[in-house]
């Protein structure tokens, strides 16, 4: 019954990404300028040229045949060269993604560390002064735009403290050649006799993106979690655990909290799909070199191959964060389980 759900994820994971596919074939045609430019990425072509890439294209043929062909250059990592640097698409994302990617996953890390501990302790504490001051906090953050945030700690901590840099992934006194693609890690394995002053470096220039990029899901996490953990406290099986004696302590550690966080882990999941795209804005403030940063100075270039490949990965890495996030909260809660065959 668990693989018959599973199997219905999957379809409709497939027919997203179809959907996603027919869109991102369409730009070609809703962009200004020749479609077959757009597709390939090359211009000023010659007779001979134009005919080749034609043929390549199947762009003489109908629109179905053109939509295969699109997916199989797509498969086969043929995205087209982009205006700008004529280079390959796939490969400016392949290069670019992991630091788009590491600088959501150190701020998930530091929204499930700071939002989950905090709901829990504003539930612990209903209607008192934790749980009001923390509400409090929530809710300015949560109002608080990202832009305007990142702007605001740039001009107490970098140009008026000096604590930390504003803009980059790391000083140019380091040259760490990139082998993962996420920073850290390459410090870590790369044979650099200052491994440590680079390592420092680098959190220094990582501290104030990531606390931007976690403000929105940290006050999500710790609205959701109080929430959650507000309704386990009001279940039967808590009042008789308290009836019992136990202490509140007690209550939580022992009864409230494994039940709270279930709904959690969906939504931990569904933030991290959100990261991706707030990291856009973040890069592009910070300078961080990401897809996100990429993909506004595409834009701004109209460089459409590069805005139709930046499009399509954002894209499809939403989805699938998505769709996996919702099978792994199913696959921790049997009632998830119950409900998703239509049983009660």
């Amino acid at each position: 019954m668990v693989l018959n759900y599973i199997l219905r994820r999957l379809g409709l994971l497939l027919f997203m990404m179809f959907t996603l596919s027919v869109f991102t074939f369409s730009l070609s045609y809703l962009f200004p300028g020749d479609p077959l430019s757009n597709l390939s990425g090359i211009s000023n072509t010659s007779f001979s040229q134009t005919s080749e890439l034609q043929e390549k294209y199947h762009f003489n043929d109908n629109y179905l045949m053109q939509y295969f062909a699109f997916i199989a250059r797509i498969v086969q990592g043929d995205w087209g060269v982009s205006f700008a640097s004529g280079d390959s698409v796939f490969t400016h994302i392949i290069e670019l993604f992991p630091a788009t990617l590491e600088l959501s996953i150190y701020a998930l890390i530091i929204s499930v560390v700071v939002g989950v501990p905090a709901g829990i302790l504003a539930a612990a504490y209903h209607r008192r002064w934790p749980d009001k001051l923390i509400n409090s906090t929530t809710l300015v953050g949560y109002s608080m735009p990202v832009f305007w945030l990142a702007l605001l700690l740039i001009m107490v901590f970098s140009l008026q403290l000096g604590w930390f840099p504003m803009s980059g992934r790391m000083g140019l006194l380091y040259e760490i050649p990139s082998q993962t693609g996420f920073i850290l890690i390459d410090i870590v394995l790369a044979d650099f006799p200052y491994s440590g002053l680079a390592m420092l470096d680098a959190l220094h220039h990582l501290t104030l993106p990531t606390i931007v990029l976690a403000m929105y899901p940290t006050t999500v996490l710790v609205r959701f979690t109080r929430e959650s953990m507000l309704h386990v406290l009001e279940q039967s099986f808590i009042k008789t655990a308290r009836a019992k004696g136990l202490n509140r302590a007690q209550l939580i550690m022992h009864h409230a909290l494994r039940n709270a966080l279930l709904p959690v882990i969906k939504q931990i999941g569904l933030q991290f799909s959100t990261l991706i795209t707030l990291a856009m804005i973040t890069e592009v403030i910070f300078s961080w070199p990401g897809v996100g940063r990429w993909l506004i100075d595409s834009i701004y270039q109209r460089d459409y191959p590069a805005i139709q490949g930046g499009l399509l990965a954002v894209s499809m890495f939403v989805i699938l964060a998505t769709i996996i996030a919702e099978l792994t909260y199913t696959l921790f809660d049997p009632l998830s389980r119950n409900q998703a065959h239509g049983k009660v």
